[in-house]
């Protein structure tokens, strides 16, 4: 099975737990890549005031590339142990990747 790109947005409250849940399951994900990132738009919900006067929401990005099947199994994982996460997410087809 082709590897994909798994792409998770989520809020910063629950990035940790969603980074445990990943780092507990070598099996489906080998490594991924965190960093920050603002959430804008009518389907990000701003609750905290410094969130109303920015006009975005704070959240964490995830990155992780691997077969299909694991990707999916990941987001059934994820939903099944933190379903009220808010996680917003899109897999993309990888062409190529490896290292330089």
């Amino acid at each position: 099975m082709a590897d994909v790109l798994l792409s998770l947005t989520i809020p910063n409250d629950v990035a940790q737990d969603v980074e445990d849940l990943l780092l507990s399951r070598p099996d489906l994900v080998r490594g991924f890549t965190a960093s920050q990132a603002e959430g804008h738009g009518s389907v990000v919900p701003l609750v905290e005031p410094g969130e109303l006067v920015c006009g975005h929401a704070p959240r964490t990005q995830i990155r992780t590339v691997g077969p299909e099947d694991a990707m999916r199994a990941v987001l059934a994982l994820i939903k099944a142990e933190l379903p009220q996460a808010n996680v917003f997410y899109w897999l993309v087809p990888v062409i190529e990747m490896g290292r330089l």
